[in-house]
């Protein structure tokens, strides 16, 4: 089989394209949480989330563009945490929300590796085109089933430590900034790391194949 050459995109360009969904959808939220936290405590905190996640729905309409379906479902996600939390006075519930939710989505990753349908390949095509002759490789397959499956465990990782950070402090209102520093340290660092496996095993895979294929031409011939 004689498979097509495929270029990953620079580091770089895909850096410039991830960073401001990053900057929007992760960074600034928390910074917006903690800023809140420390000026006006732990119910002005939940409202300023709150409020920036609606504040970036309504600068699109605005704009007359498109809302993404995740910044809805985050709306409703945030409000539905926020007055949870609010109900019962207990940040540890606003807090556990994301990590059950979290542990649920590192299943759905284990059991698209079991149905042969490894969910890290779904979400790579959306960024970066791959010839199908490419996706029926045999070390491709096995690739982005590796890569599920550690993406499964870094999730359940993840969670974890966070699920570990809250019964351990057991958040009082005054842990709250130190529960989010840690773990936000903690999930970074396991995050970036699975990052760097990820991108450096596809670039190796994509070397292999690029040299396999000469190489079965010859054998042809």
């Amino acid at each position: 089989m004689t498979h097509p050459h495929v270029t990953l995109p620079r580091l770089t360009s895909l850096a410039r394209q991830a960073a401001p969904r990053l900057l929007e959808g992760v960074v600034a939220p928390l910074a917006v949480f903690y800023a809140a936290l420390a000026l006006l405590g732990f119910t002005g905190a939940l409202a300023a989330a709150t409020a920036w996640v609606y504040a970036g729905v309504v600068w699109r309409l605005i704009r007359r563009r498109r809302v993404p379906a995740t910044m809805i479902v985050a709306a409703i996600a945030i409000t539905g945490r926020a007055l949870l939390a609010l109900w019962t006075g207990s940040p540890v519930v606003y807090f556990l929300q994301p990590e059950v939710g979290t542990i649920c989505v590192s299943m759905v990753f284990l059991a698209s590796v079991r149905l042969r349908r490894p969910l890290v390949q779904k979400l790579t095509l959306d960024y970066i085109h791959l010839p199908s002759a490419v996706l029926r490789h045999e070390r491709v397959r096995r690739f982005f089933a590796r890569i599920t499956l550690l993406w499964a465990f870094v999730l359940l990782a993840n969670s974890a430590v966070s699920i570990w950070l809250l019964v351990r402090e057991q958040l009082p209102e005054h842990s709250v900034a130190d529960y989010l520093l840690v773990r936000t340290a903690i999930v970074a660092a396991i995050s970036g790391t699975a990052v760097w496996v990820s991108v450096h095993a596809f670039r190796r895979l994509l070397r292999r194949l690029h040299h396999e294929t000469p190489a079965k031409a010859a054998i042809t011939a």
